[in-house]
């Protein structure tokens, strides 16, 4: 065996100091997910406690995520600024922050506000997870790294509104952020001791108008697709949605010709793989979060379930998609995100056109198993899409990447929830809303195409 290989073989092994790198930047990352998921069945709960109406209590979850949409488009930018490690510390702290002054609401516009202070540590985290997780892999071996972010990505949003359902069956509402604090001080002190420092790069000024444009932009839109669902054609949702058009559509120009560096560079997308891994992320997005609202609908309208028992039922799908991140992307590392990516999406396209003739007198063993079977199939998909990212971007463009990829991810999943919502309530119903979704999967089988295949050479290595 050459040194080369011997060196490189050595490099791709994820050794005991990586792994604890790894683990605690996951502690922090899914403290996020979890939190963004489990307010959500508290609603009622929080309508008694503080004798609000439904719209008004809405505002704690919308408030959060509206925070966390005007962060993520600076969290590349503050990465060259700050250096990562300490910008993680400071969003952990003020997440934190966040959770312990929630816990001590003592009306909802407290609340609200205090779930504000959440979403502006939690905007950075996401992200800043996505690139401090490529960092500690290196090149070699992102694709597995990338898997095991895959399995917080997939069951973060399947156990959130479960755990939020058994806090709320034995204990105070206020244990919803109680439960952050130790999780979170573990997840801090562990990166305050394992995770080396990194000195602040070559940053710009902060370009305030660019923020300005960008960051209610993205907020806006989501606002906007949120609403959309919810009262579609009322003003309440076109105006949000067409001003967060209308800014991002304004930042566009001014990046590409200011005389600062952008906040988040445009030309990202004349590379080729990265316009790939962002697009595939997209449709990835929308046909998820789809199929996580959706499904509990399913079992609720047309079965009769309860929502507790409904949220359960969706497991199969998070459960799938946790076993097969974490293989598609050690496998990925080997022979390259194309192939699987779409081969996954193709495999999820035919068992969601099965899924569509589901009805109330299917075998549930049937449809479990075919939730089962989409989640393991659309884990090919996401976890080597995402390390295929992090191989087309040089190391100073990976902050932004992860910013633009999270943002178009979280986009795609607002799209999806919200035509899911339109669907539902038109004459389409259940099946035209399962056909949607293997439309959207359908598309990943067709951009996946633009993803990099692996060098011969590198295939050799690996």
């Amino acid at each position: 065996m050459s040194s080369i290989q011997t060196t490189y073989e050595s490099a791709a092994r994820l050794d005991g100091p990586v792994l604890r790198r790894i683990f605690v930047l996951l502690l922090g990352g899914i403290m996020g997910i979890l939190d963004a998921t489990m307010v959500g069945v508290a609603t009622d709960t929080l309508a008694v406690r503080f004798s609000a109406n439904l719209a008004t209590i809405g505002w704690v979850a919308s408030g959060y995520l509206l925070a966390v949409a005007a962060m993520v488009p600076v969290a590349g930018w503050a990465v060259g600024r700050f250096g990562a490690k300490r910008l993680w510390l400071s969003a952990l702290a003020v997440f934190l922050l966040g959770s312990l002054t929630a816990a001590f609401s003592w009306d909802i516009a407290s609340l609200i506000g205090f779930r504000v202070l959440q979403g502006l540590g939690a905007g950075f985290l996401e992200p800043l997870l996505l690139t401090m997780l490529a960092r500690a892999a290196g090149p070699a071996r992102t694709g597995r790294v990338m898997g095991l972010m895959g399995v917080v990505l997939s069951l973060g949003p399947v156990l959130g509104p479960v755990l939020g359902g058994l806090v709320l069956s034995s204990l105070d509402w206020r244990w919803m952020f109680w439960i952050n604090l130790p999780i979170g001080a573990l997840a801090f002190l562990g990166a305050l001791r394992l995770i080396p420092a990194d000195d602040p790069g070559d940053a710009d000024r902060f370009d305030v108008l660019g923020f300005l444009l960008l960051g209610p932009g993205f907020a806006l839109s989501m606002l906007g697709l949120a609403r959309l669902g919810e009262e579609p054609g009322t003003l309440g949702a076109i105006l949000p949605l067409l001003a967060g058009i209308a800014l991002l559509a304004c930042y566009v120009p001014r990046a590409l010709r200011g005389r600062r560096k952008p906040i988040l560079n445009p030309r990202l997308f004349t590379n080729r793989g990265f316009t790939g891994a962002v697009a595939v992320m997209l449709f990835t997005g929308a046909a998820m979060f789809s199929i996580t609202y959706l499904f509990p609908l399913y079992y609720q309208q047309l079965r009769g379930l309860g929502q507790f028992a409904a949220g359960l039922l969706i497991a199969p799908f998070g459960i799938g998609s946790a076993i097969s991140m974490p293989l598609a992307g050690r496998l990925a590392d080997r022979v390259g995100a194309r192939g699987l990516a779409g081969s996954g999406a193709a495999v999820s396209v035919f068992v969601m056109l099965g899924l569509s003739f589901a009805g109330a007198d299917t075998g549930l063993g049937w449809v479990l198993a075919g939730l089962f079977l989409v989640g393991a199939a659309m884990g090919l998909v996401a976890a080597p899409t995402m390390g295929s990212l992090y191989r087309s971007l040089p190391e100073e463009q990976v902050a932004q990447g992860s910013s633009a990829l999270y943002m178009l991810n979280q986009f795609g999943a607002s799209f999806g929830v919200a035509l899911v919502m339109l669907l539902m309530q038109g004459g389409a119903g259940y099946p035209g809303a399962a056909w949607w979704i293997a439309g959207a999967l359908l598309a990943v089988v067709l951009v996946a195409r633009l993803l990099p295949r692996l060098a011969l050479g590198e295939a050799h290595l690996r």
